[in-house]
């Protein structure tokens, strides 16, 4: 039953990758595929735990709990856990593409395309990509993507263009996310457990994560040649189906929508609530102020979180829910905890072999288990805080998911909002991200040994 289980993570993530060449939906077959996991898991029964040594969880609930059996174990303590944390993520990121419809919706981001005038392709690829970087180090590498790839549909038109610098766009959120304590949630997880400090991880990894954006931006922008006939042609065209709403309104909701945005990471260090709490209360306040707003405008629904919310790219939403449980189903039977035995026996500690390793396996299991898991093999006592290992776990957890567009968060958004297809962004993207994340690791082990030694 365990060759079973890869087999079948395996051959899901293949269909959703051959998604257009089958005319299957990914959204479709990563529910099939989180669900199977999950199916196959009750089959293997307590036999799945032999095959992977993972015993601790299921001993603790029965001791816990000395009448209930494996099903229960199941269904009411792995799948309930993981739930929860699946559901924060999937309500952040509900309410952070519904408040980037409602400022798109007000013409708010006009406020920012309105200030790039520039039509040479190459120089907007830098200024969207540089902006990307350090927006995506006080937001999240997830945030910024959406916000950046609501931007991008305002400048660009061409969708064979846009494609190229959505594919930037991920690249530059997740190396920005990188070298930031609340950039990624693999940082966050490292900053609140104590295995970095926030000045600490932003000296050892701000250079690297920088080499890992340039190398693929200057080779991608010697592609990008020629001129954007008319950046804002199509913004134009959508805008001029709505009423005209006065700039002030367009430049309230735009200032309420982006700091609501910012204040999450702020809620999250004052409160220690998650994340998504505080997004959902920026949410709110968005919506309140939306509704007085309009309260008297003959097309009051149009411009109100009640209709926009609907708008919303659901099935990236369920894409999240599918492959978000077939990770947690591969952790909740030990898979995971076995690949990061693995890699130690393997490896003997090596600490930069084995984090460039976990990068790799990033982009294609979420780096969350990963990070995780690292946390659990290897306590403070043999890698204290701001150990190289922690900031390096860090590059490579943060930076390795842009290799595949379904490797990190911000691949996915970005995927679903622009349909990118993934063999497209295997094909153009990433070998040129795989070459960065290499130069950024090399140069992270430069600086080590240079100055950190």
């Amino acid at each position: 039953m365990f060759f079973v289980v890869i087999a079948a993570f395996i051959v899901g993530y293949a269909l959703i990758a051959l998604e257009h060449p089958i005319k299957i939906s990914k959204t479709a077959t990563a529910l099939f595929l989180g669900v199977t996991i999950w199916v196959l898991y009750v089959f293997a029964g307590e036999s799945i735990f032999s095959a992977t040594g993972f015993f601790g969880n299921f001993e603790h609930f029965k001791l816990l709990n000395p009448d209930k059996g494996f099903i229960d174990f199941v269904t009411k303590h792995e799948l309930m856990e993981h739930l929860g944390d699946i559901a924060e993520i999937l309500f952040f990121l509900m309410g952070a593409m519904t408040i980037v419809e409602v400022v798109d919706q007000h013409n708010g981001f006009q406020i920012v395309t309105n200030r790039i005038t520039t039509k040479n392709k190459s120089k907007l690829l830098w200024i969207l990509s540089f902006f990307t970087f350090f927006l995506s180090a006080v937001l999240d590498n997830m945030t910024t993507a959406i916000v950046m790839c609501a931007l991008l549909r305002k400048l660009v038109a061409n969708k064979h263009d846009r494609w190229f610098f959505a594919g930037m766009i991920i690249l530059a959120s997740n190396a920005g996310g990188a070298w930031s304590p609340i950039g990624d949630v693999t940082t966050i997880m490292l900053w609140i457990g104590g295995q970095i400090s926030a000045v600490n991880i932003i000296l050892k990894t701000f250079i690297p994560s920088l080499v890992c954006l340039l190398v693929p931006l200057i080779i991608i922008s010697f592609k990008m040649k020629g001129d954007i006939a008319n950046p804002s042609s199509q913004a134009n065209i959508i805008d001029s189906e709505k009423v005209v709403l006065p700039r002030k309104i367009s430049l309230l909701i735009f200032c309420i929508g982006i700091g609501g945005l910012l204040f999450v990471p702020v809620f999250k260090s004052v409160t220690h609530l998650p994340p998504y709490l505080g997004m959902l209360l920026s949410l709110s306040v968005l919506w309140i102020v939306t509704e007085l707003l309009h309260y008297k405008h003959p097309q009051r629904r149009a411009y109100t979180c009640t209709s926009i919310i609907s708008r919303i790219d659901t099935p990236s939403i369920l894409f999240f829910l599918g492959i978000l449980l077939a990770v947690a189903g591969l952790q909740s039977m030990g898979h995971l905890n076995l690949l990061a035995q693995t890699l130690d026996k393997t490896f003997q500690g090596d600490i930069y072999v084995i984090n460039i390793l976990i990068g790799l396996f990033s982009s294609v299991i979420d780096n969350v288990p990963l990070v995780a898991g690292a946390i659990g093999m290897y306590p403070l006592s043999v890698y204290p805080t701001d150990h190289s290992f922690w900031e390096f776990l860090a590059y490579c957890a943060g930076t390795g998911g842009s290799i595949l567009i379904i490797g990190s968060a911000a691949g996915v958004a970005v995927m679903g909002m622009e349909k990118i297809d993934f063999i497209w962004y295997l094909k153009k993207i990433s070998l040129w991200a795989l070459l960065g994340y290499f130069c950024g690791a090399g140069t992270f082990y430069l600086l080590q040994m240079l100055f950190f030694a």
